[in-house]
């Protein structure tokens, strides 16, 4: 839900980003396309501090989808292990930023040990309060939506039951509020299957640059251009 202040301006509490253009980037710089993701996972560790000078608590980012594991294996193994860095090198960086985590998809395709610092992950950061990040990993928003609508089924619901507002609770993370604007870096301009419940009144920003080379004045600029945006949501 978007919230206005008494000065009429937008207030962002949620925001969501599609990292996009690693490979790209890479190829443009004349690196290999596992340096783009090095890079695009050093831009990411700043995102936090970002988005909590722009007061914007709660950031969910596309980093893995269920259709990126028809990857190469080469690939994919290296993303992997980009997770394994932040679930162990840098864990206690983002925790000592006060920086809580959060991490949704279909996590039980991921290998044992990521999965256990995963679960630790969480649980470490869990009380932090300067704002939250979310990683979609092994993630899809149709696959979302099944999982949500077998559990619901699991519980012997009603049909009478079933509500916008009660399958919502069933989502991978139906505590962090629905984005206000979801940002896609790399020029694409299509969702590919990021948030397919949640985004259905976000407002959309496709900048051209690719994730590597976004800064802080990008996603500034782009705040500023939300509150510009006249949103009725139907009305």
């Amino acid at each position: 839900m978007v919230m206005v202040n008494d000065q009429g301006d937008k207030k962002v509490h949620s925001v969501g980003i599609i990292l996009d253009g690693n490979r790209r980037w890479a190829k443009a710089n004349g690196f290999p396309s596992l340096e783009g993701h090095r890079r695009g996972y050093e831009k990411l560790k700043d995102l936090g501090d970002w988005a909590e000078e722009a007061g914007v608590e709660y950031v969910t980012v596309y980093a893995f989808s269920t259709e990126n594991w028809n990857r190469a294996k080469e690939e994919v193994s290296y993303l992997m292990d980009l997770f394994r860095i932040l679930l162990k090198k840098d864990l206690p960086e983002f925790h000592k930023r006060g920086k809580r985590l959060r991490f949704i998809g279909d996590l039980s395709r991921l290998a044992p040990d990521l999965q256990e610092g995963i679960k630790k992950a969480e649980e470490l950061t869990a009380k932090n309060t300067r704002g939250t990040l979310c990683a979609c990993v092994s993630y899809g928003g149709r696959g979302e939506i099944v999982n949500a609508t077998r559990k619901m089924i699991e519980k012997g619901m009603k049909p009478e039951e079933i509500t916008e507002e009660s399958f919502a609770k069933f989502l991978y993370a139906s505590d962090i509020p629905d984005p206000e604007l979801i940002i896609r870096t790399g020029g694409e301009m299509r969702l590919s299957n990021f948030l397919t419940w949640q985004s259905i009144y976000s407002e959309f920003f496709f900048p051209k640059k690719f994730w590597p080379e976004f800064e802080k004045e990008d996603f500034f600029a782009i705040l500023e251009e939300f509150k510009t945006r006249k949103i009725n949501h139907g009305k």
